[in-house]
Protein backbone atom coordinates (compact mmCIF):
# COMPACT_ATOMS: atom_id res chain seq x y z
CA UNK A 1 0.00 0.00 0.00
CA UNK A 2 2.72 2.46 0.92
CA UNK A 3 4.58 1.74 -2.32
CA UNK A 4 1.54 3.04 -4.16
CA UNK A 5 1.29 6.17 -2.06
CA UNK A 6 4.96 6.86 -2.62
CA UNK A 7 5.12 6.23 -6.36
CA UNK A 8 1.71 7.22 -7.59
CA UNK A 9 -0.52 8.73 -5.01
CA UNK A 10 0.65 11.29 -2.53
CA UNK A 11 3.04 13.82 -1.13
CA UNK A 12 6.74 13.64 -1.80
CA UNK A 13 9.56 12.88 0.59
CA UNK A 14 10.66 15.44 3.12
CA UNK A 15 14.33 14.49 2.73
CA UNK A 16 15.92 14.08 -0.68
CA UNK A 17 18.30 11.28 -1.58
CA UNK A 18 21.14 13.77 -1.63
CA UNK A 19 20.72 14.65 2.05
CA UNK A 20 21.62 11.28 3.57
CA UNK A 21 24.85 10.69 5.44
CA UNK A 22 27.57 9.23 3.24
CA UNK A 23 28.86 6.04 4.84
CA UNK A 24 29.72 2.74 3.11
CA UNK A 25 26.57 0.92 4.31
CA UNK A 26 24.25 3.59 2.93
CA UNK A 27 22.54 3.37 -0.45
CA UNK A 28 24.46 5.45 -2.96
CA UNK A 29 23.38 9.04 -3.58
CA UNK A 30 21.39 9.74 -6.70
CA UNK A 31 23.67 9.50 -9.75
CA UNK A 32 24.02 12.47 -12.06
CA UNK A 33 21.69 12.01 -15.04
CA UNK A 34 23.01 12.33 -18.58
CA UNK A 35 21.50 15.54 -19.97
CA UNK A 36 23.72 15.75 -23.04
CA UNK A 37 22.27 16.46 -26.52
CA UNK A 38 22.86 12.82 -27.39
CA UNK A 39 20.84 11.70 -24.35
CA UNK A 40 18.04 14.11 -25.25
CA UNK A 41 17.94 12.70 -28.79
CA UNK A 42 17.91 9.11 -27.51
CA UNK A 43 15.30 9.61 -24.74
CA UNK A 44 12.45 7.10 -24.81
CA UNK A 45 8.83 7.60 -23.88
CA UNK A 46 7.75 6.11 -20.55
CA UNK A 47 4.49 6.10 -18.65
CA UNK A 48 0.97 6.68 -19.96
CA UNK A 49 -0.11 9.58 -22.16
CA UNK A 50 -3.51 10.47 -23.60
CA UNK A 51 -4.59 13.38 -25.77
CA UNK A 52 -7.94 14.80 -24.70
CA UNK A 53 -9.84 17.07 -27.09
CA UNK A 54 -12.81 19.36 -26.63
CA UNK A 55 -13.95 22.73 -27.96
CA UNK A 56 -11.38 22.62 -30.74
CA UNK A 57 -8.39 22.34 -28.40
CA UNK A 58 -6.13 19.53 -27.27
CA UNK A 59 -4.90 18.92 -23.73
CA UNK A 60 -3.08 15.88 -22.35
CA UNK A 61 -3.23 13.44 -19.47
CA UNK A 62 0.04 11.93 -18.32
CA UNK A 63 0.44 9.21 -15.70
CA UNK A 64 3.55 9.92 -13.64
CA UNK A 65 5.82 8.17 -11.16
CA UNK A 66 6.94 10.14 -8.12
CA UNK A 67 10.22 8.16 -8.08
CA UNK A 68 12.42 7.21 -11.01
CA UNK A 69 15.80 6.16 -12.35
CA UNK A 70 18.40 8.52 -13.78
CA UNK A 71 17.85 7.19 -17.29
CA UNK A 72 14.15 8.09 -17.12
CA UNK A 73 14.66 11.78 -16.36
CA UNK A 74 14.37 13.06 -19.93
CA UNK A 75 10.94 12.60 -21.53
CA UNK A 76 10.72 10.83 -24.84
CA UNK A 77 9.60 12.57 -28.04
CA UNK A 78 5.84 12.12 -27.74
CA UNK A 79 5.70 13.17 -24.09
CA UNK A 80 8.04 16.10 -24.72
CA UNK A 81 5.99 17.24 -27.71
CA UNK A 82 2.81 17.29 -25.63
CA UNK A 83 4.50 19.13 -22.78
CA UNK A 84 5.96 21.73 -25.15
CA UNK A 85 2.64 22.32 -26.91
CA UNK A 86 0.76 22.86 -23.67
CA UNK A 87 0.10 26.27 -22.13
CA UNK A 88 -0.22 25.14 -18.50
CA UNK A 89 1.24 22.34 -16.42
CA UNK A 90 -1.19 20.86 -13.90
CA UNK A 91 0.27 18.69 -11.11
CA UNK A 92 -1.17 17.15 -7.96
CA UNK A 93 1.19 19.44 -6.04
CA UNK A 94 3.98 21.76 -7.09
CA UNK A 95 6.82 20.84 -4.74
CA UNK A 96 8.72 23.93 -5.88
CA UNK A 97 6.06 26.05 -4.19
CA UNK A 98 7.42 27.19 -0.79
CA UNK A 99 3.93 27.19 0.71
CA UNK A 100 3.48 23.53 -0.20
CA UNK A 101 6.87 22.59 1.24
CA UNK A 102 6.06 24.51 4.41
CA UNK A 103 2.86 22.53 4.97
CA UNK A 104 4.51 19.17 4.42
CA UNK A 105 7.55 19.94 6.56
CA UNK A 106 5.76 21.75 9.39
CA UNK A 107 6.21 20.20 12.86
CA UNK A 108 3.29 18.04 13.85
CA UNK A 109 1.28 18.73 16.97
CA UNK A 110 3.47 17.38 19.80
CA UNK A 111 0.43 15.93 21.54
CA UNK A 112 -0.54 14.05 18.36
CA UNK A 113 2.98 12.67 17.99
CA UNK A 114 3.00 11.58 21.62
CA UNK A 115 -0.32 9.76 21.23
CA UNK A 116 0.64 8.03 17.98
CA UNK A 117 4.31 7.31 18.49
CA UNK A 118 4.29 4.56 21.05
CA UNK A 119 7.74 3.48 22.24
CA UNK A 120 7.56 0.49 19.88
CA UNK A 121 6.64 2.62 16.86
CA UNK A 122 9.37 5.09 17.73
CA UNK A 123 11.90 2.27 17.97
CA UNK A 124 10.90 0.81 14.61
CA UNK A 125 10.84 4.19 12.85
CA UNK A 126 14.23 5.06 14.31
CA UNK A 127 15.66 1.78 13.05
CA UNK A 128 14.36 2.43 9.51
CA UNK A 129 15.75 5.96 9.65
CA UNK A 130 19.13 4.56 10.65
CA UNK A 131 18.99 2.06 7.79
CA UNK A 132 18.22 4.98 5.47
CA UNK A 133 21.32 6.72 6.89
CA UNK A 134 19.38 9.75 8.07
CA UNK A 135 20.88 11.88 10.81
CA UNK A 136 19.37 11.04 14.20
CA UNK A 137 16.13 12.95 14.72
CA UNK A 138 15.90 14.14 11.09
CA UNK A 139 12.21 13.22 10.92
CA UNK A 140 11.36 13.40 14.60
CA UNK A 141 9.11 16.46 14.46
CA UNK A 142 7.04 15.65 11.36
CA UNK A 143 3.75 13.82 11.30
CA UNK A 144 4.13 10.05 11.75
CA UNK A 145 2.56 9.12 8.41
CA UNK A 146 4.98 11.48 6.63
CA UNK A 147 7.87 9.88 8.47
CA UNK A 148 6.76 6.53 7.10
CA UNK A 149 6.21 7.88 3.57
CA UNK A 150 9.63 9.50 3.51
CA UNK A 151 11.29 6.31 4.71
CA UNK A 152 9.50 4.32 2.01
CA UNK A 153 10.78 6.70 -0.65
CA UNK A 154 14.31 6.37 0.68
CA UNK A 155 14.02 2.56 0.89
CA UNK A 156 13.26 2.50 -2.84
CA UNK A 157 16.86 3.50 -3.47
CA UNK A 158 17.69 -0.19 -3.08
CA UNK A 159 15.73 -0.67 -6.32
CA UNK A 160 17.57 2.22 -7.97
CA UNK A 161 14.64 4.62 -7.55
CA UNK A 162 15.11 8.21 -6.35
CA UNK A 163 12.74 11.11 -5.72
CA UNK A 164 15.21 13.30 -7.61
CA UNK A 165 14.12 11.54 -10.81
CA UNK A 166 10.34 11.51 -10.34
CA UNK A 167 8.37 12.70 -13.36
CA UNK A 168 7.14 15.87 -11.72
CA UNK A 169 10.68 17.07 -10.93
CA UNK A 170 11.55 17.51 -14.61
CA UNK A 171 8.11 18.78 -15.62
CA UNK A 172 8.05 21.44 -12.92
CA UNK A 173 11.61 22.58 -13.64
CA UNK A 174 10.87 22.73 -17.37
CA UNK A 175 7.69 24.75 -16.89
CA UNK A 176 9.20 27.19 -14.38
CA UNK A 177 12.25 27.76 -16.59
CA UNK A 178 10.02 28.70 -19.52
CA UNK A 179 7.51 30.78 -17.62
CA UNK A 180 4.78 28.21 -18.17
CA UNK A 181 2.15 28.39 -15.41
CA UNK A 182 2.18 25.51 -12.94
CA UNK A 183 -1.15 24.79 -11.25
CA UNK A 184 -1.64 22.50 -8.26
CA UNK A 185 -4.79 20.41 -8.58
CA UNK A 186 -4.79 19.60 -4.86
CA UNK A 187 -3.57 21.29 -1.69
CA UNK A 188 -0.80 19.99 0.52
CA UNK A 189 -3.17 20.05 3.49
CA UNK A 190 -5.70 17.91 1.62
CA UNK A 191 -3.03 15.39 0.61
CA UNK A 192 -1.83 15.17 4.18
CA UNK A 193 -5.37 14.47 5.39
CA UNK A 194 -5.74 11.82 2.70
CA UNK A 195 -2.52 10.09 3.69
CA UNK A 196 -3.25 10.23 7.43
CA UNK A 197 -6.67 8.60 7.19
CA UNK A 198 -9.92 9.34 8.91
CA UNK A 199 -8.75 9.07 12.51
CA UNK A 200 -5.66 8.90 14.68
CA UNK A 201 -6.27 5.19 15.07
CA UNK A 202 -6.19 4.71 11.31
CA UNK A 203 -3.01 6.77 10.99
CA UNK A 204 -1.39 4.52 13.56
CA UNK A 205 -2.51 1.45 11.63
CA UNK A 206 -1.13 2.91 8.40
CA UNK A 207 2.22 3.61 10.06
CA UNK A 208 2.32 0.02 11.38
CA UNK A 209 1.52 -1.33 7.93
CA UNK A 210 4.22 0.84 6.39
CA UNK A 211 6.74 -0.42 8.92
CA UNK A 212 5.83 -4.02 8.14
CA UNK A 213 6.37 -3.35 4.42
CA UNK A 214 9.70 -1.67 5.11
CA UNK A 215 10.95 -4.36 7.48
CA UNK A 216 10.01 -7.18 5.11
CA UNK A 217 11.53 -5.48 2.08
CA UNK A 218 8.15 -5.57 0.38
CA UNK A 219 7.92 -1.78 0.02
CA UNK A 220 11.09 -1.53 -2.06
CA UNK A 221 10.29 -4.64 -4.11
CA UNK A 222 6.77 -3.50 -4.96
CA UNK A 223 8.02 -0.01 -5.77
CA UNK A 224 10.51 -1.49 -8.21
CA UNK A 225 7.89 -3.70 -9.86
CA UNK A 226 5.43 -0.86 -10.21
CA UNK A 227 8.01 1.59 -11.52
CA UNK A 228 9.34 -0.86 -14.09
CA UNK A 229 5.81 -1.50 -15.40
CA UNK A 230 5.41 2.28 -15.73
CA UNK A 231 8.75 2.57 -17.55
CA UNK A 232 7.59 -0.05 -20.06
CA UNK A 233 4.28 1.80 -20.51
CA UNK A 234 2.73 -1.54 -19.60
CA UNK A 235 -0.91 -0.56 -19.43
CA UNK A 236 -2.16 -4.10 -18.77
CA UNK A 237 0.16 -4.53 -15.78
CA UNK A 238 -0.71 -1.16 -14.30
CA UNK A 239 -4.43 -1.62 -14.93
CA UNK A 240 -4.36 -4.93 -13.03
CA UNK A 241 -2.38 -3.46 -10.11
CA UNK A 242 -4.93 -4.31 -7.42
CA UNK A 243 -4.83 -7.98 -8.49
CA UNK A 244 -1.09 -8.40 -7.83
CA UNK A 245 -0.11 -5.70 -5.33
CA UNK A 246 -1.37 -7.62 -2.26
CA UNK A 247 -2.78 -4.28 -1.11
CA UNK A 248 -6.52 -4.83 -1.58
CA UNK A 249 -7.04 -8.00 0.41
CA UNK A 250 -9.15 -6.67 3.28
CA UNK A 251 -12.04 -4.20 3.55
CA UNK A 252 -9.68 -1.76 5.31
CA UNK A 253 -7.10 -1.95 2.52
CA UNK A 254 -9.78 -1.50 -0.14
CA UNK A 255 -11.14 1.52 1.75
CA UNK A 256 -7.68 3.12 1.76
CA UNK A 257 -7.28 2.49 -1.96
CA UNK A 258 -10.64 4.12 -2.64
CA UNK A 259 -9.54 7.17 -0.66
CA UNK A 260 -6.17 7.34 -2.41
CA UNK A 261 -7.61 6.89 -5.90
CA UNK A 262 -11.34 6.91 -6.63
CA UNK A 263 -12.28 9.65 -4.20
CA UNK A 264 -9.58 12.01 -5.47
CA UNK A 265 -10.04 11.40 -9.19
CA UNK A 266 -13.18 13.53 -9.68
CA UNK A 267 -11.43 16.58 -8.21
CA UNK A 268 -8.36 16.02 -10.37
CA UNK A 269 -10.52 15.62 -13.48
CA UNK A 270 -12.57 18.70 -12.62
CA UNK A 271 -9.44 20.81 -12.19
CA UNK A 272 -8.06 19.78 -15.59
CA UNK A 273 -11.44 20.27 -17.27
CA UNK A 274 -11.79 23.72 -15.73
CA UNK A 275 -8.37 24.81 -16.97
CA UNK A 276 -9.15 23.49 -20.45
CA UNK A 277 -12.51 25.30 -20.49
CA UNK A 278 -10.71 28.56 -19.69
CA UNK A 279 -8.91 28.30 -23.02
CA UNK A 280 -5.74 26.59 -21.83
CA UNK A 281 -4.04 23.61 -23.42
CA UNK A 282 -3.26 21.63 -20.30
CA UNK A 283 -0.60 19.02 -19.60
CA UNK A 284 -2.18 17.24 -16.64
CA UNK A 285 0.46 15.09 -14.94
CA UNK A 286 -0.71 13.00 -11.98
CA UNK A 287 0.15 9.59 -10.53
CA UNK A 288 -0.19 6.77 -13.07
CA UNK A 289 -2.65 4.75 -11.00
CA UNK A 290 -5.09 7.65 -11.19
CA UNK A 291 -5.50 6.62 -14.83
CA UNK A 292 -6.62 3.03 -14.37
CA UNK A 293 -10.07 1.51 -14.23
CA UNK A 294 -13.57 2.82 -14.93
CA UNK A 295 -13.08 5.63 -12.41
CA UNK A 296 -9.69 6.70 -13.78
CA UNK A 297 -9.06 10.09 -15.34
CA UNK A 298 -9.40 8.99 -19.00
CA UNK A 299 -12.86 7.64 -18.23
CA UNK A 300 -13.85 10.71 -16.24
CA UNK A 301 -12.67 13.08 -18.96
CA UNK A 302 -14.64 11.13 -21.56
CA UNK A 303 -17.71 11.44 -19.34
CA UNK A 304 -17.16 15.22 -19.44
CA UNK A 305 -17.37 15.20 -23.23
CA UNK A 306 -13.68 14.95 -24.12
CA UNK A 307 -12.45 12.79 -26.95
CA UNK A 308 -9.78 10.61 -25.32
CA UNK A 309 -7.02 9.10 -27.48
CA UNK A 310 -4.07 7.01 -26.24
CA UNK A 311 -0.66 8.30 -27.30
CA UNK A 312 1.73 6.29 -25.08
CA UNK A 313 1.32 3.39 -25.47
CA UNK A 314 -0.24 4.13 -28.84
CA UNK A 315 -1.37 0.52 -29.18
CA UNK A 316 -2.84 0.33 -25.69
CA UNK A 317 -6.56 0.32 -24.89
CA UNK A 318 -8.39 2.26 -27.58
CA UNK A 319 -10.30 4.16 -24.96
CA UNK A 320 -10.13 3.36 -21.26
CA UNK A 321 -13.32 5.37 -20.82
CA UNK A 322 -15.43 2.82 -22.69
CA UNK A 323 -15.17 0.19 -19.99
Amino acid sequence: MLAFAVLCGGAGALVSAGEVDSVPACPPPAPAPDLSPAAVAAAADHGLLWRIEKDGRSSWLYGTMHLGRAEWVLPGPRVMRALTRSDTLALELDLRDPATVAVLSAPADPALRERLLTPERQRRLARQAALACLPEGALATVRPILQATTLAMLAARSSGLYGDFGSEVFFSAFAHARGKPVVALESAAAQLRMLAGESEAEEGELVDQALEELESGRAAALAGELADAWARSDWARLDSYTRWCECARTPAERRVLRRLLDERNPGLAEGIARLHASGQRVFGAVGALHMIGPKGLPALMAARGFRVTPVVPATGPVDAARR
